[in-house]
């Protein structure tokens, strides 16, 4: 116990003496780790906690209006098994140009659980496209007490090499960012 409190003072310490932004620390509401002790593939887990009741961070994902707050300034939603979401980083383009990013949804249960698989485009690695049919994305939500909503994201599909691992290095920081969006546009409700 004494020593996780030393640890604790620690950790207070750094963030304070070294100066961190706001961002720096708001993106440690976030937990990033990539998990090969179950399969020879990667598992690219990100989890994180939003004061937000689950209704709100479901329509987030799952609704073009939600979507558009916090992930992409354009998108299309059809929340069906067999459905897709139609996303575009570019505010001047258009859902169906060569910049739209088109993710399947293979299953969901409401407010529980989403199944997501992305189209790779030519925009990816070579890598990559060869594999393109294993690439899935789960995300689990879960109600918790007080009005927070625990969210539970699975990246599965990824090698166990070196060029996977290299590319997390883009995929998790990129993710945090975009899913620090989400938990500030909730929170601000």
């Amino acid at each position: 116990m004494k020593s996780l409190m030393i640890t604790f003072l620690f950790l207070l310490v750094s963030i304070f003496t070294f100066g961190q932004d706001n961002s720096e620390i708001e993106l440690k509401r976030i937990t990033s780790k990539i998990d090969s002790t179950k399969t020879p593939e990667l598992v690219l887990i990100q989890e994180f906690m939003v004061k937000s009741p689950i209704d709100s961070v479901w329509n987030a994902y799952t609704t073009k209006k939600g979507y558009e707050r916090w992930a992409a300034p354009l998108a299309e939603v059809d929340l069906k098994v067999g459905g897709f979401i139609k996303s575009n980083y570019n505010k001047d383009g258009k859902i169906g140009d060569s910049t739209t990013i088109i993710t399947h949804i293979i299953n969901y249960v409401p407010k529980t659980l989403i199944t997501l698989q992305a189209e790779i485009t030519d925009n990816f690695p070579e890598f990559m496209k060869k594999e393109a049919k294993d690439f899935y994305n789960v995300i689990y939500f879960e109600e918790m007490k007080d009005g927070y909503t625990s969210v539970k994201s699975y990246g599965i599909g990824y090698k166990n090499n070196s060029k996977y691992l290299s590319l997390m290095n883009y995929f998790i920081p990129a993710n945090e960012k975009i899913l620090m969006n989400l938990i500030t546009h909730l929170e601000k409700e």
